[in-house]
């Protein structure tokens, strides 16, 4: 954990900060480029206001979907499939659906990055049960609401190697590197990119739903990638939703299954122009290929990070 210079160290515990000090607090928080160093794990700075007041007054219901991941991992995809699933049966026609026309992050909000990023807390009241709500903190760094509640978290992970390159074209598109390629995959070895390091990340969850397999559901992007409909039924029955024998006859998993695949989202125009988040809407998919990484990793970078993982994931049974 980063210190605090005075005078937060000599008067406020890091709890009681007002939103009118988070700024001090920030700018008291070691950096890398456009990443503060909090508690571990490495944030963009712009981000912090939502991290600190997301953890100190989100209350999570009973009720509540969480869809918890590092970047770039499919995370738009699965907030697609996500709210498909749970809100199928008021979007029967498929032609008219809430996706057609809505960026998935704007149906299924960052609760750091978008709803508390502000210096006034938001009001929740308005989202309908179940809430369905996002965010990239790791599992260490969720408000105790959240860890005290029996809400449902859904996570996703990725093979690291196809998760770098993806976050490199997203930074790339928006501009907020100037490293190089090589440079940037230096900094994510040694943990410092968004959210990360990628491994505690990635093991926070695993942990979790080690513990609590009931409440925490652990996905692998290259599982439901290739077996998107078996997964889909699996989502369903966790979320105690399942799909019922006539909704399986009537086509509907294959059908939400293709309303929210990559290649159909991917195309539609709410999805290629304008900015979402303050982000290029259309870097937020980039090409969800599996194995793309082979066609920018030398072999040395290939083996580093392969070293890495075996290390940091040695006696965990997670594999890529």
């Amino acid at each position: 954990m980063s210190t605090l210079d005075p005078p937060f160290s000599d008067h406020l515990q890091e709890d009681e900060i007002t939103p009118d000090q988070y700024g001090d607090f920030i700018s008291s928080l070691p950096t890398v480029g456009f990443l503060s160093q909090y508690r571990g794990f490495w944030f963009p700075t712009w981000h912090m206001q939502g991290v600190l007041s997301f953890q100190k007054h989100f209350q999570a219901h009973e009720t509540d979907i969480l869809l918890m991941t590092p970047p770039k991992v499919g995370t738009t995809w699965l907030k697609a499939i996500l709210f498909a699933i749970v809100n199928r049966k008021h979007h029967l026609d498929l032609q008219k659906h809430p996706l057609l026309t809505n960026n998935p992050h704007i149906l299924v909000p960052y609760l750091d990055i978008q709803l508390y990023n502000t210096k006034e807390v938001p009001d929740l009241t308005s989202f309908p049960s179940p809430r369905l709500f996002s965010t990239h903190l790791p599992y260490t760094l969720l408000p105790a609401s959240i860890k005290d509640s029996t809400c449902k978290i859904v996570y996703l992970y990725r093979n690291p190697k196809d998760t770098f390159v993806s976050l490199w074209h997203f930074m790339e598109k928006n501009e907020t590197t100037t490293d190089s390629f090589e440079e940037t995959f230096d900094k994510f070895c040694q943990g410092v990119n968004p959210f990360g390091p990628y491994w505690d990340h990635v093991l926070s969850y695993w942990n979790e739903s080690l513990e609590k397999s009931q409440r925490v559901l652990y996905l692998r992007y290259e599982e439901l990638k290739e077996q998107p409909t078996t997964h889909l039924k699996r989502i369903a029955e966790f979320l105690e939703c399942p799909f019922s024998s006539e909704e399986e006859t009537k086509g509907m998993v294959n059908d939400i299954s293709r309303l929210c695949s990559f290649d159909h989202l991917s195309k539609l125009e709410v999805n290629k122009s304008g900015t979402t988040i303050d982000m290029k809407t259309e870097s937020l998919f980039h090409r969800g290929k599996v194995g793309d990484w082979v066609n920018y990793f030398t072999p040395q970078m290939s083996e580093k990070l392969d070293d890495i993982f075996k290390e940091k994931f040695h006696g965990t049974r997670l594999t890529f």
